[in-house]
C-alpha cells in the first residue's frame, strides 16, 4: 500500500483511568491529525474493546484486509478481534478513543459484547441517543482534558453489568498465565462442563477462551520482544509458550498481518529496543 505508514503530523494525548474507571478502561486517547494526505496504519490484535467518538473526517477501517470507501467508520464501538486492523485516514481525523478492558467491556456494554465481536457498530446503534449527544458535546469542547472528563462521566455512569465471578476468575487466571492455562482445567476448577464454560465465556467477553488465549500469548511475545534482554525470536517463542519459532511466525502473520521481524522493524521507528538483536530471519 503506498504512502507513509502513519500520519507525520498529529496530536496524541493520553489519560490513564481514574479510580472511578480503574479496571473498566485501560485509558483514553485524544487524536487529531494536522496534515492533509493519505495515511495508513495497521494495528495488531489487541485485548481492548475500543469506543471511538469522532468529530473529524471518518476513518476507513477494515478487519484483516485493506479498507475501501465502503468501510467508512464514524463514531463506533468494536469488539475483540483475533487479527490485524487496517486503518486509512486523510489527515482530517479527530477523535477520542476509550479502551475498555475485556471484563470492563461487559460492565459497560453488557451482553452487546457478543454483537461487537469482530465487528464495528455505530455508536448510536449500540449505546443509543445519549451517545450521539455526547459526541455533539465533545465536538463543542476544545480542550482534551475537558473532553476526557465528559467521556469518563459517561463511561462511569453506564458501569452497570457485573461479570459472573466464575468468568472473571477464569479470565484473570488465563491472563496471569499469558494464555497458557488449559481450558478444560479452568472449566473443571470452576465446576462447569467445558461446553458450558466456553458458552458463558463467549457471552461475557465476546470470544471463546481459545482465541483469547491466543491473543494473550501473542501479547506476551510482543512484551518480551520489547524487553532490553530480548535474545531473538526462538527464545521469545519458547518463553511465551509457542511450540517453536515457526509457530510464532504463523501467529504473527495471523494476528499482526506481518512477520515478527517486519513488526519489529516497523515499531522500532518509535522504540529502539526493537532494533537488535531481533533483526533476524523469521524462520
Amino acid at each position: 500500500m503506498p504512502g507513509p505508514a502513519a500520519p507525520f503530523a498529529f496530536e496524541m494525548i493520553r489519560r490513564a483511568p481514574s479510580q472511578r474507571t480503574a479496571g473498566l478502561i485501560s485509558g483514553m486517547t485524544g487524536y487529531r491529525e494536522t496534515a492533509r494526505g493519505r495515511f495508513f496504519q495497521r494495528e495488531t490484535a489487541g485485548l481492548v474493546v475500543p469506543l471511538i467518538i469522532s468529530f473529524g473526517t471518518p476513518f476507513l477501517i477494515a478487519l484483516g484486509r485493506a479498507p475501501d470507501l465502503a468501510d467508512r467508520q464514524p463514531s463506533f464501538a468494536a469488539g475483540l478481534y483475533a487479527g490485524p486492523v487496517h486503518i486509512e485516514s486523510d489527515g482530517g481525523a479527530e477523535c477520542v478513543q476509550v479502551d475498555f478492558t475485556p471484563l470492563g467491556a461487559y460492565r459497560f456494554f453488557g451482553g452487546a459484547v457478543v454483537d461487537l465481536a469482530a465487528r464495528m457498530v455505530d455508536i448510536g446503534d449500540v449505546l443509543g441517543r445519549e451517545s450521539r449527544q455526547l459526541r455533539e458535546r465533545l465536538g463543542a469542547t476544545p480542550r482534551w482534558q475537558d473532553r476526557f472528563d465528559l467521556v469518563e462521566d459517561f463511561v462511569a455512569g453506564r458501569d452497570s453489568h457485573l461479570p459472573s465471578p466464575e468468568i472473571e476468575f477464569a479470565y484473570r487466571r488465563l491472563a496471569r498465565s499469558a494464555g497458557g492455562a488449559r481450558i478444560a482445567a479452568l472449566a473443571s476448577e470452576i465446576g462447569w462442563s467445558r461446553k458450558h464454560f466456553v458458552d458463558r465465556f463467549r457471552s461475557e467477553l465476546g470470544l471463546a477462551p481459545k482465541p483469547i488465549a491466543r491473543m494473550l500469548r501473542f501479547r506476551e511475545a510482543c512484551r518480551l520482544a520489547r524487553t532490553e534482554t530480548a535474545s531473538g525470536w526462538a527464545a521469545i517463542a519458547a518463553e511465551s509458550g509457542y511450540a517453536d519459532q515457526a509457530h510464532l511466525v504463523r501467529e504473527f502473520s495471523a494476528l499482526a498481518g506481518e512477520t515478527p521481524t517486519a513488526w519489529a522493524r516497523r515499531l522500532a521507528l518509535n522504540d529502539s529496543r526493537l532494533t537488535r538483536p531481533l533483526d533476524a530471519l523469521d524462520a
